[in-house]
């Protein structure tokens, strides 16, 4: 049983053209095989230049429906404008340039298969009727009110991520489960390693043929290349590369430096591992800076109430000065030290030399003062940050690159906070 599996795959391989031994491939022409004689739904998935449009040949060729219509439509081809009319047809008048009737592919390809390429560009008034196809068979052409019915067998494909697709409602979830009745997935040319040196052999024989000239072949180095490259383009990729080798190159023996002008960031295209985790945004960058400026905010903050707290029980003397040289330093800058003597003034404290402020002793006072230092650090974001900017272009003399700088953020985000803010 065994043996006669792998004869069929193997002779419809040879009969389409499908040149490989990878077992997912294999996988894949089994599906194709076992499904072809139903009339189930089909969706090809993989990347582009996989070789997507095989299996659906597959399909056709080995179903019930072999005699009848086969068409491919690439959906991502056909402007949006007019995919409605190509499909299912349009009647005379229906739009400017309608000058007569016209048969659309679902109503041309009757008893038949079509292959709808790249699905996913479908767009969604196009989308639901074609669910209603996939569901009783009727359609109706643009510009008529009449139903028509029809009988055809739909292969999809797409190298998009269908589910991604879904969750932006670029793709209708209810078509995908229509579609996908049996989902046949092509695997990377990466992924086929034993493959790639022998689809290079398969083209540059190929192309020996086709431009009468002897075969190129690869040295060890160059095969290794070959092998580690990731082929982002797929097959269709290798194929343009044996080609260009084969009609560029008069030294038929090729090494792995001639290779190498042929394959495009050779030294960083090869695999590599690509972390799945939500990439941050501007916005959430900003954000975290932001959220560290108001935590360094909230610490010279409580400092300062430290100082303040040292200044009324003691009086503004220059032992307290002394002593809380530190705070002083960090709350306010060097080039500030010239005002702090001003900004003691303010707080109305007395002289150097005066005797300390007496704390009220009525303990529910402290309290109060404790509940206004309190309602100051609730202040919202909105002003904190207002507030932080402001000093910080009045500190550089409005100048918004030593400011930026001084906040942690690009002068670009400065700017733009300036704008919002009204500065």
């Amino acid at each position: 049983m065994a043996g006669n599996y792998m004869e069929s795959v193997q002779a419809i391989k040879q009969r389409f053209g499908i040149i490989g031994n990878d077992a997912s491939l294999n996988r894949a022409v089994e599906k194709a095989i076992q499904v072809a004689p139903t009339d189930i739904s089909v969706l090809v998935t993989g990347e582009s230049g996989v070789g997507k449009e095989s299996i659906p040949k597959i399909i056709h060729q080995l179903s019930h429906r072999k005699h009848g219509k086969y068409i491919a439509v690439n959906c991502g081809a056909i402007p949006e404008g007019t995919i409605d009319s190509e499909l299912f047809g349009h009647e005379k008048g229906a739009f400017t340039g309608a000058t007569q009737t016209r048969s659309g592919y679902f109503e041309v390809a009757d008893g038949g298969t079509i292959f709808l390429d790249e699905v996913g560009e479908l767009p969604l008034t196009t989308q639901v009727r074609l669910l209603r196809v996939l569901e009783n068979g009727e359609f109706i052409k643009v510009g008529s009110s009449k139903v028509q019915k029809t009988n055809v067998r739909i292969v999809a494909a797409t190298n998009l991520d269908m589910f991604a697709a879904i969750k932006k409602e670029k793709f209708r979830e209810d078509l995908y489960y229509r579609l996908s009745t049996i989902d046949i997935h092509l695997p990377p040319l990466r992924a086929r390693k034993e493959d790639i040196h022998l689809l290079f052999r398969k083209f540059a024989s190929d192309f020996a043929l086709k431009y009468k000239m002897p075969t190129v072949k690869l040295s060890d180095e160059a095969v290794m290349m070959l092998l580690k490259y990731r082929w982002s383009g797929n097959i269709r990729q290798l194929r343009n590369v044996a080609e260009q080798i084969s009609v560029l190159e008069h030294k038929r023996e090729i090494t792995s430096d001639i290779l190498r002008h042929y394959l495009p960031d050779v030294g960083q295209n090869l695999p590599a591992v690509i972390s799945t985790s939500k990439k941050e945004s501007d916005f959430s960058n900003e954000r975290e800076i932001l959220y560290k400026v108001l935590f360094d905010m909230k610490s010279d903050l409580n400092d300062l109430k430290k100082l303040t707290m040292e200044l009324m029980k003691k009086g503004n003397t220059q032992d307290v000065q002394k002593d809380n040289q530190g705070l002083i330093k960090k709350i306010y800058r060097d080039d500030d030290a010239e005002d702090i003597k001003e900004e003691l003034e303010v707080l109305s404290l007395p002289e150097e030399n005066s005797q300390p402020v007496e704390i009220v002793n009525n303990p529910q006072d402290k309290y109060h003062f404790a509940e206004e230092i309190e309602e100051e650090e609730t202040l919202s974001l909105h002003d904190k940050e207002l507030e932080l900017i402001k000093k910080s272009l009045e500190r550089h003399n409005g100048k918004r690159k030593l400011a930026a700088a001084e906040l942690g953020i690009s002068e670009r985000t400065l700017y733009r906070k300036i704008k919002q803010f009204d500065l």
